[in-house]
């Protein structure tokens, strides 16, 4: 099943409406008493009701002295048009006065409309911030040379292997000896490698090898 909608009356919009009307109204009756007939009594509650509207935006964005003298002007001129519709004044017999007022307040308005529209608004101050103190801090002094490394104690060179000795034969190593023997009785000194190699006819490392097992 459809829901019929039913739109929702606003009640503060149907005050404003109401108000607004009223307000207008009065303004009109005033303007039209004070000589503005035809459609200058219509554009006169216009020009108000639009000066009071203009000077409110501005005064939500800035609280200036020129929005709050604009203000009190278009609200002095609204309310004092509703008060003197009120059987206070009589419309019959309008002073000279006021007429005046009426007159010149088109003047008025575009003035104030135009300083409005055409004079910046000024922003607030931006906080200054305060800027925290620098710590005063002591010169760098240079740092101390550093004290120079001992040098290093050579490392020791290894030995070097010795040379692997041919192996000699038991027989070779005892004919050796006699002929060691032999020239020990000639000559009366040991033998040596040159001498024991040239008579066994061995090469010099085999030679080196009998020598040392002879000693």
């Amino acid at each position: 099943m459809f829901r019929s909608i039913r739109p929702r009356v606003d009640a503060v919009l149907v005050q404003a409406v109401i108000a607004g009307a009223l307000s207008f109204a009065h303004l009109h009756d005033l303007a039209e008493a004070a000589g503005q007939t035809g459609w200058k009594a219509w554009a006169y509650p216009i020009s108000v009701d639009l000066l009071l509207v203009a000077v409110w935006r501005r005064l939500r964005t800035e609280r200036s002295k020129l929005a709050w003298f604009w203000f009190l002007v278009a609200l002095v001129a609204s309310l004092g048009a509703n008060i003197a519709t009120a059987g206070l004044l009589d419309l019959n017999h309008v002073p000279a006065w006021l007429r005046i007022l009426v007159a010149g307040w088109p003047a008025l308005a575009f003035l104030g409309g135009t300083l409005l529209a055409h004079t910046p608004a000024t922003s607030a101050p931006a906080p200054k911030h305060r800027q925290a103190p620098v710590a005063e801090h002591p010169e760098p002094q240079p740092d101390p040379a550093p004290e120079p490394l001992p040098a290093p104690a050579p490392e020791p060179v290894p030995a070097l292997p010795e040379a692997t000795r041919p192996p000699v034969p038991p027989a070779l190593v005892d004919h050796a000896r006699k002929v060691a023997t032999e020239h020990r009785t000639r000559t009366g000194t040991d033998i040596d490698t040159a001498t024991l190699r040239a008579r066994l006819g061995v090469p010099e490392d085999l030679a080196g090898a009998i020598v040392a097992q002879l000693a």
